[in-house]
């Protein structure tokens, strides 16, 4: 693993902010903002290919309330 480098962090109401990365090697991350020891990776086409799928509304069932 190569050096991350992170993203300015993305915010909802001031809270919940989460950082994107990406390393030399072609990978990407995810991390709490604050908590970027702790994170989640997997390839940049894997990362591209769940915004691409979250901006076309493939998981707007997660932000309905039961």
């Amino acid at each position: 693993m190569g050096k991350i480098l992170w993203e300015e962090p993305f915010c909802a109401e001031s809270s919940n902010c989460f950082r994107l990365g990406t390393d030399a090697e072609g990978n990407a991350y995810i991390a709490v903002a604050g908590r970027e020891d702790v994170y989640l990776t997997d390839s940049r086409e894997a990362l591209a290919t769940m915004i691409r799928d979250i901006k076309a509304g493939k998981a707007d069932h997660l932000l309905r309330r039961p």
